[in-house]
């Protein structure tokens, strides 16, 4: 809960905790707050946890495809128009290395960064991902992840929420279900997954409509280097704004006004200390990082896109402040940012805090459920009141009386 401080009559500071929106004097009707109002922290943990329940869901697996099937069930229960994108993906896999089994959290105690790779200011920065079944301990979940992944066919599920007035324009809500590392790929995409999914449930409520289309996407392939979002663009970029068939009012590929990616906007317990260690506790600086691409096409409009995200979280989000980045990289919304403004909703800065050790679970055996107290995962649903308060202002969302 923020606060804000505020001058008493006799001279004295009097400080409130409120909600932003509350404090703010947002009326109690505004429609975005009545929308952010039905995120719910409970929700949100069970389908976090729905999703560890298929393992690390890496792509090419049974296990991909159950959390595939599972996801696009929970988007028809929300009344989303759903659909598959196919592709085939045939690259070896990935050859990853160990970087450490050190990181065990442990309550009251310390979270211990990777030893391997190499050193910035004496700290010990992971360079590598887990591939080694024997650093999970848990016999079960090492069972649930050993089948590798096979080249071959890829499907990846969105649902579409069809704009009342403007559908043939649209913006893209993105997040990946595949993870690697011997987990559960709790934050490692469980978060930015099921992050989507609840939006997508308040946005597709029977009392809701948008003027513009909105899509959910759940891209597959992450891992591997953005190929499920790769595909997506190749098949579909050159059919934005088709009507189709011409005269019915109907966008199989509205023209993409931005994309939105998550991934990973759990943990921000702040940079490794000089021996390596974290805190155990979420910092109290923690935020939601909002990024794009400074060298990309759509550059501006990114800008201007991330800090209308800045002040959705602002107004609406109700523990965790946002803050802009430029250096968006490695993620879903790349392949988009030259075609249209693109944004990556996240924990930390992905080029210089994820990359020099500040999540210790990030690709490894720990990135499970069990790991993460409701401090992170309220992170989360911070990332979640800041997306849907946002994309419900840019859609037009209202509800109907």
């Amino acid at each position: 809960m923020r606060s804000r401080i505020f001058t008493g009559a006799l001279g004295g500071l009097i400080v409130v905790l409120c909600p932003p929106a509350l404090c703010q004097g947002i009326p109690a009707d505004d429609p975005v707050r009545v929308l952010v109002g039905r995120l719910d922290l409970e929700r949100y943990k069970a389908t976090i946890k729905g999703l560890t329940e298929f393992g690390d869901r890496r792509q090419g697996t049974d296990r991909n495809r159950a959390a595939t099937d599972w996801i696009e069930r929970q988007l028809k229960s929300f009344g989303c128009n759903t659909a598959r994108i196919k592709y085939d993906y045939n690259a070896p896999e990935p050859q990853f290395r160990l970087k450490s089994r050190a990181p065990i959290p442990v309550a009251g105690g310390e979270i211990r960064a990777g030893s391997g790779g190499s050193r910035i200011r004496g700290i010990a920065v992971p360079t590598g991902v887990n591939d080694d079944p024997e650093a999970q301990p848990d016999a079960k979940l090492r069972e649930l992840n050993s089948q590798p992944a096979a080249p071959g066919a890829r499907e990846q599920v969105v649902c579409t929420k069809i704009g009342s007035t403007r559908p043939g324009e649209m913006y893209i809500v993105g997040a990946h279900i595949d993870g690697i590392g011997w987990g559960e790929a709790a934050d490692d995409n469980a978060s930015g997954t099921a992050l989507v999914m609840e939006v997508a449930r308040v946005l597709n409520s029977p009392d809701v409509r948008t003027e513009r289309s909105i899509r959910f996407a759940l891209w597959n392939n992450e891992e591997t280097g953005l190929h499920g979002a790769r595909a997506y663009v190749a098949q579909r970029a050159a059919l934005q704004g088709m009507e189709d068939p011409p005269g019915s009012g109907r966008y199989p590929e509205p023209r993409w006004l931005g994309m939105v990616q998550h991934d990973m906007v759990l943990f921000d317990h702040g940079m490794p200390r000089a021996d390596g260690t974290l805190s155990p506790e979420q910092r109290p600086e923690a935020d939601v990082n909002i990024e794009y691409q400074s060298t990309a096409k759509f550059a501006d409009q990114a800008m201007k896109l991330a800090f209308f995200f800045r002040d959705a979280n602002e107004k609406y989000a109700t523990d965790y402040p946002a803050a802009v980045g430029h250096h968006m990289t490695n993620t879903d919304s790349t392949p988009f940012m030259d075609l249209a403004p693109a944004i990556s909703v996240r924990e930390n800065e992905r080029g210089m805090q994820i990359g020099a050790g500040w999540n210790p679970h990030w690709h490894q055996p720990t990135d499970r459920y069990s790991t993460y107290s409701d401090k992170d995962f309220r992170l989360g649903l911070n990332a979640a009141q800041t997306t849907l308060a946002a994309i419900a202002q840019l859609a037009g969302a209202a509800l109907k009386k």
